[in-house]
């Protein structure tokens, strides 16, 4: 069973910055795309940013294009999600997900959840 968790989550006023983590006990993390998603409140949960397992593939939904970056370090098996220029709208729990072999902007996709970290944007 593969783990995940999540850290590096706040409060933050609007236009601040975060960088969000995503520790895993998978010893084959080069070989999962990895991505995040996030759920509001009463809302559904929604695709935020994915990273192909070899790196060089990146997606991002429309409304964080530009303001989040993912990346990942497969030697310390770790991925991660720089937020620049939060908005109130970015409120959510923000989670990270891990699919062998696959990467997309579906959650059907991932295999392996983390249990959320939550980011709070207001003034």
């Amino acid at each position: 069973q593969v783990r995940l968790v999540e850290s590096g989550g706040g409060w933050v006023q609007p236009g601040g910055s975060l960088r969000l983590s995503c520790a895993t006990s998978a010893l084959s993390f080069r070989d999962y795309g990895a991505g995040w998603f996030r759920q509001a409140p009463g809302k559904e949960r929604e695709f935020v940013a994915a990273i192909g397992w070899s790196g060089d593939t990146q997606l991002y939904a429309d409304s964080v294009k530009g303001r989040f970056t993912i990346s990942r370090d497969n030697a310390r098996r770790t991925l991660y999600l720089q937020l620049n220029s939060l908005k109130p709208e970015d409120t959510a729990v923000y989670y990270c997900a891990l699919a062998w072999r696959a990467t997309g902007n579906r959650p059907s996709v991932y295999t392996y959840w983390g249990q959320g970290t939550q980011v709070t944007v207001s003034s």
